[in-house]
C-alpha cells in the first residue's frame, strides 16, 4: 500500500523506527517535527517548530510520538493541520477523550496505538483502537503500524489498557528472565562470558522458535519436558501454584492498576 503524506511529531527510538519502516514502504513527501532529528532524505524534511510547517502542507495522518506530558502543547500548536487528519497517538495513559479535547474544534479522527519496545527492530506488537475510522482508513493505519511489527486491533480503550501489562510491559519480563538466567549461570560456576552468551541466546532462540512455530506455547514447553526429567524438576518449582502462576497474575494486576491510575 502506498503511504500518503504524514506528519511525525517526535522522532525518538519509536518514531525513528516507524519512519524508517515507512521509507522502505514508499512514502509521499512528509515532515518530521522534532528539535533534535537529523534531516531526512528528500523530498521529506524536518522542522524544529510547528510554526515552520508550510501552510500548504496538509498531512493525511499525524503521528504523536512525544512524551505524554507534551500532548496538549503539541496538539495546540498543530491546530492548522489537524482538521480532517487521522491522529494516531502513541502516548501512554492519554485517553481518546483527552486527545479529542486537546485537538479542539477540528474534524480529526482519533486513533490510540500502543507499541512495545521490540518495535525498534521491527519485531514489535502494537495494540490499536478507534471508533472513528472507516474500513479504508483502518487498513491504512494497519499498514502504517505494521512497519514495526504485528498489529492487534481491539474494540475499545478498556481492552487497549489491558494490553499494557501484557505486550507493553512484557519485554521487561523477558529481559528479567534473561537477567536471572545469567545470574544463575554465574552462581553454578560458569564464567561471565559463557553465562551471558547462554542466557541471552536461550531467551532469544526460544522466542525465535515460538515465532516460527505453528505450535501453541504450551505444546512447545511440553516438547522440551521429558517426564521426570531435568526440565520437569525445574518446572515443578516454577509452575507451583504459589510460584509463576500466582506471581504473574499479581504482577499483571499491579500493572493494570497503575495504568488505570495514570489514565484517570
Amino acid at each position: 500500500m502506498s503511504l500518503p503524506s504524514l506528519l511525525l511529531v517526535g522522532c525518538g527510538k519509536m518514531g525513528g523506527a516507524l519512519w524508517q519502516g515507512w521509507l522502505e514502504q514508499g512514502l509521499a513527501p512528509s515532515i518530521i517535527l522534532d528539535r533534535r532529528c537529523d534531516a531526512p532524505p528528500a523530498p521529506h524534511r524536518v522542522v524544529r517548530t510547528a510554526g515552520e510547517i508550510p501552510s500548504d502542507f496538509k498531512p493525511a495522518i499525524i503521528i504523536l510520538a512525544v512524551k505524554p506530558a507534551g500532548m496538549e502543547e503539541a496538539l495546540a500548536s498543530l491546530r492548522p493541520v489537524l482538521d480532517g487528519a487521522i491522529v494516531i497517538s502513541m502516548l501512554a495513559a492519554r485517553t481518546v477523550e483527552s486527545l479529542r479535547a486537546a485537538c479542539g474544534d477540528t474534524q480529526s479522527r482519533i486513533v490510540r496505538a500502543m507499541p512495545n519496545t521490540p518495535a525498534a527492530i521491527g519485531k514489535g506488537v502494537t495494540g490499536v483502537c478507534s471508533s472513528d475510522l472507516d474500513d479504508a482508513q483502518r487498513a491504512l493505519c494497519t499498514s502504517l503500524l505494521s512497519a514495526v511489527g504485528d498489529v492487534a486491533w481491539v474494540d475499545n480503550e478498556e481492552q487497549l489498557e489491558a494490553l499494557t501489562p501484557i505486550s507493553g510491559c512484557g519485554p521487561a519480563y523477558v529481559f528479567l528472565l534473561a537477567e536471572l538466567l545469567e545470574k544463575e549461570a554465574l552462581r553454578v560456576g560458569l564464567p561471565p562470558e559463557t553465562a551471558r552468551l547462554i542466557a541471552r541466546g536461550t531467551v532469544s532462540g526460544a522466542g525465535a522458535l515460538l515465532a516460527a512455530s505453528g505450535e501453541e506455547s504450551e505444546t512447545l514447553r511440553k516438547n522440551v519436558t521429558s517426564p521426570n526429567g531435568v526440565t520437569a524438576k525445574a518446572l515443578e518449582v516454577l509452575m507451583a501454584p504459589h510460584a509463576w502462576p500466582a506471581t504473574m497474575s499479581e504482577a499483571i494486576d499491579n500493572a493494570m492498576k497503575r495504568s488505570r491510575e495514570m489514565a484517570s
